[in-house]
């Protein structure tokens, strides 16, 4: 084989001879033309590019080790970054899990507590959350008991009935007794549950609740001490029901009676005197009274406004601050969003779990019967807003665990979000079809659409929802016949 300009033999790389010059004159000599280069196959060694001496080939002993300890090298670098960096990743992933965590139950606790503060402590909110109570068949049914007992207690109507009675009728006193008595529950539950007494309740708990508020925020001049106590105070109720029984039952009192009408909420503040003159009896202190606070509840109740003023809005900011720092530290958001929709839900339960608790003490000791169904119906009544903001945080938590969980990579999320984008796909393919199905089946889609407004009308019946069920009937006609005569409008013009 001859140069590349034919003037001389040109050794192959693994050639036996010498490789001579492009222009056919000599051997190849190193780049500083102090040597000779063979091929890399050759017999003789290779120099240096400045012809100093002889160059290790690249295939070397020592090249080759070299090589392999920088690689060794940089794969323990490469080991040892990669186990700080898991080692790190570990500690931040069980610092977002505890922090979550936290942040979980600091929130379902502070929307307790917030509750606890708007309904509670703001007289107009609880004006109105114990206002449907009268109305509650078991809650009447207890203050009506304890109403009538309370009456039956001052005024002595089996002996008023013997005074009336032939002596030789005496014998039908007691159970003339037991039916007037009975009169007079249903006589209480009447007024306790009418339009007119709704009124004076309202007034009755405005007043109870402005003087709690005035006690344990500390404005009231009452020194607190063993005897002192708040009680709400069910004469007003009495009063009305006497009005009605002296009509019904004239002979009840021996004399017909006239006490003044409560029903503009207007209430005396001579009412218990008046009551006395008109029965004819003094009245105990406590009576038709039931303590809301004794010394210690106020003291507790004081305590526990004091707290609750100072640091629920800090406890609020911290649950915030908690949760952006769960999500700052992990190196896995999505999981931790997972886990934290897990700890609502548990926390949720916790919770509710431990005021059933407190709420089955409270009802422990009330008398069991009539009166404990009573204060159970009008927990019932006060928490529901509390218990609504549960449910909706149950719900929360597991929706945003489960889209957490189908964003995931894992075998099923993958499938199900496959399986979803091959169904909408096919939907949007039968929705491009959607306009000519209308076009050509108008009146029954037509006649669809009022039938659906119709069920809806009869499952919803407030005057709102008849409204928005109107308003959507008359958009849903309007939308499909338009749909329809642009399809029809389409398919006769010429191709």
């Amino acid at each position: 084989m001859t140069a590349p300009g034919g003037e001389g033999p040109v050794t192959a790389r693994g050639g036996e001879g010498p490789v001579t010059a492009p222009g056919g004159e000599g051997p190849v000599t190193a780049r500083g033309g102090e040597g000779p280069v063979t091929a890399r196959g050759g017999e003789g060694p290779v120099t240096a590019r400045g012809g100093e001496g002889p160059v290790t080939a690249p295939g070397g002993a020592g090249e080759l080790d070299r090589l392999r300890a920088e690689v060794a090298g940089l794969r323990a670098e490469l080991a040892a970054g990669r186990k700080r960096r898991a080692g790190a990743a570990a500690y931040r992933r069980a610092a977002a899990a505890i922090l979550v965590a936290l942040a979980a139950f600091a929130l379902v606790t502070s929307v307790v507590g917030f509750w606890a503060a708007r309904t509670t402590l703001n007289t107009e909110r609880w004006v109105a959350t114990v206002a449907p109570l009268p109305q509650d068949p078991k809650v009447s049914a207890a203050v009506a008991a304890y109403a009538t007992d309370q009456l039956f207690e001052v005024v002595d109507v089996e002996q008023r009935l013997r005074d009336v009675l032939p002596q030789q009728a005496g014998f039908a006193a007691g159970p003339i007794a037991g039916q007037v008595r009975e009169q007079v529950r249903r006589t209480v539950d009447t007024v306790l549950r009418s339009d007119r007494f709704q009124v004076v309740w309202a007034e009755l708990n405005r007043r109870v609740h402005q003087r709690i508020m005035t006690v344990i925020e500390g404005d009231s001049t009452v020194v607190v001490a063993s005897e002192d106590h708040i009680d709400i105070d069910l004469l007003p109720l009495i009063n009305q029901a006497m009005r009605e029984l002296s009509a019904q039952l004239p002979t009840l009192f021996g004399k017909q009676i006239s006490l003044p009408d409560l029903s503009s909420g207007a209430l005396p503040e001579n009412l218990r005197q008046r009551v006395e003159e008109q029965v004819g009896v003094t009245l105990p202190a406590n009576f038709a009274q039931f303590t809301v606070y004794d010394a210690g509840r106020l003291k507790a109740a004081q305590e526990g406004v004091a707290t609750a003023k100072r640091y629920l809005v800090l406890f609020g900011v911290i649950t915030v601050l908690l949760l952006i720092a769960a999500f700052v530290v992990s190196p896995g958001r999505r999981r931790t969003a997972l886990q934290l929709g897990l700890w609502l839900v548990i926390a949720a339960v916790v919770v509710t779990a431990v005021l059933r608790a407190v709420r089955r003490e409270v009802l422990a000791q009330v008398p069991d019967g009539i009166y404990r169904d009573g204060v159970d119906s009008a927990l019932t009544a006060v928490f529901a807003t509390l218990r609504e903001r549960g449910q909706q945080i149950l719900w929360i938590g597991a929706i945003l665990a489960l889209l957490a969980y189908l964003a995931g990579p894992g075998r099923m999320p993958v499938w199900l979000r496959r399986q979803a984008a091959r169904g909408a796909s096919a939907g949007w393919a039968k929705m491009r079809q959607a306009p000519e199905f209308i076009a050509g089946h108008l009146d029954p889609v037509r006649v669809a659409g009022v039938i659906v407004a119709v069920v809806l009308a009869l499952i919803l019946s407030s005057w709102t929802s008849l409204l928005i069920i109107a308003l959507l009937l008359a958009a849903y006609e309007v939308a499909v016949t338009l749909i329809a005569r642009r399809e029809q409008a389409a398919a006769q013009m010429p191709v």
